[in-house]
């Protein structure tokens, strides 16, 4: 049995050979991975994790959780640490970064040039906090080695950092030669890995939409394929001008304090997106429509509150195949398959499995069997999540299993094979009328 807990290839799976990245010499890794499991397994708390990595690293400082809760299946003394890690590769480098957390201090921050299993680790950099709250440093041999990097390590050390702040974007604003690697390790949080929450929403698709001829016309085609009624995209624009409305006069001032002279408003409970942008001195507004034909060739424009769940969520997805196909992006997506039909998801993943020229990673959590299929994942990208009795999480891959690559996957894992199932013999069991309210009051 070959025991994995990562994205490399299991080298004795010989199918879907494109699905394998070959990133530097003797290292490959796998260009998609499902996650199957039980509710409450803990599925989407990886996903969560991966998150909330991102956005304290990014946004330099600690989500409120953090310091306001504590692992609850446990006794009250025994107060564990938060810790988060990811290995990961940016430009053909491999990072290891990890970040332990307790009672909203971080205890230890760690970035490391690793070396995959086959060589030590090479140190970026380390942070401790002691019980003072003093944040102390250690960086590479070649770092230390110059005296003036130690003083600038004693201002880092003093001025700049804090207990409560990650620092790993704050190095990369330092002018440092010896730091360049973690401003390479910080371009992974920020571009390379993209988190589809379920209820998240692509930004600005109206205004890419506008600009982008090719991606129109892609996004077109794509909505045409599923057959979901749609026979256009436009983004409809408008003109704004100032001193028309006090609260649209602030907007203004909004826009032009934005980076890219832009910002979005949600219009609706779907999300329905409306661009506010500056282009050539005008004010414009946009707002996606998609184009209907009814009787007698009729064209109608409907909005998105006017459309189903299930084609908006399928709009959703436009831009992260665009750029998962395109692009040396990795995507995480939690519950792929939500309002979408399942011949609908199984045919969009099946049509990224089975391109032989992409080149973003694709990772997502899902209930739907459908996906369980020889002809669209190997055996070593298809993983399961079963939470114990204490309440933790263990994941393992198909692979795990003798002879995976021959049998009905999707029924083995209906039958229990896998496990990470729900447990429903208490429900078979359970005598509901017992619970019938206005039987018992007659």
């Amino acid at each position: 049995m070959e025991q994995r807990k990562n994205l490399t290839c299991g080298s004795q799976y010989k199918n879907l050979s494109h699905h394998k990245y070959n990133i530097k010499e003797g290292f490959e890794l796998l260009k998609m991975s499902s996650v199957y499991g039980a509710n409450g397994a803990g599925k989407s708390n990886l996903i969560k994790s991966l998150f909330l990595l991102k956005e304290m690293i990014l946004n330099e400082v600690l989500p409120k959780s953090f310091s306001e809760k504590q692992f609850k299946l446990s006794k009250p003394d025994n107060q564990f640490s938060q810790i988060l890690s990811v290995e990961f590769f940016q430009n053909t480098q491999s990072f290891y970064y990890a970040i332990e957390i307790n009672n909203g201090i971080i205890f230890t921050e760690e970035l490391y040039e690793s070396g995959l299993g086959k060589q030590a680790d090479k140190l970026i950099f380390e942070r401790k906090t002691d019980k003072d709250k003093k944040t102390l440093l250690k960086f590479s041999d070649e770092f230390e080695s110059d005296k003036e990097n130690r003083v600038l390590k004693k201002v880092i050390e003093k001025s700049l950092s804090k207990a409560n702040k990650p620092i790993l974007k704050l190095l990369t604003t330092l002018d440092n030669p010896f730091l360049a690697d973690i401003g390479t390790a910080l371009n992974w949080f920020e571009e390379t890995l993209q988190i589809v929450m379920p209820e998240a929403k692509p930004i600005a698709l109206a205004h890419q939409i506008d600009i982008d001829k090719t991606f129109r016309q892609y996004a077109e085609e794509i909505m045409l394929s599923f057959n979901t009624g749609i026979q256009g995209i436009k983004s409809e624009r408008k003109k704004l001008k100032a001193g028309e409305d006090t609260e649209l006069d602030e907007l203004l001032k909004n826009i032009e304090d934005s980076p890219q002279k832009m910002i979005g408003l949600k219009n609706s409970g779907k999300g329905d997106e409306i661009i506010l942008v500056k282009e050539n001195e005008e004010v414009l507004i946009k707002q996606l429509k998609l184009k209907h034909i009814g009787r007698e060739g009729v064209i109608a424009e409907f909005d998105l509150d006017e459309e189903s769940d299930g084609t908006i969520r399928l709009l959703d997805f436009i831009p992260v195949f665009n750029s998962v196909v395109s692009q040396n992006k990795v995507f995480v997506i939690d519950e792929i398959e939500r309002s979408i039909h399942p011949l609908l998801i199984k045919a969009l993943v099946e049509k990224f499995s089975q391109d032989q020229q992409t080149n973003g990673q694709l990772i997502f959590t899902t209930h739907e069997s459908s996906l369980l299929d020889h002809t669209i994942f190997r055996a070593d990208e298809i993983w399961f999540v079963e939470k114990d009795k204490q309440g933790c999480t263990d994941i393992y891959p198909l692979s795990d299993f003798k002879a995976p690559q021959i049998i009905d996957i999707r029924k083995g894992y209906l039958n229990g094979r896998y496990g990470s199932i729900p447990f429903l013999a208490n429900l078979k069991d359970l005598n509901w009328h017992q619970y019938d309210t206005e039987k018992q009051a007659i």
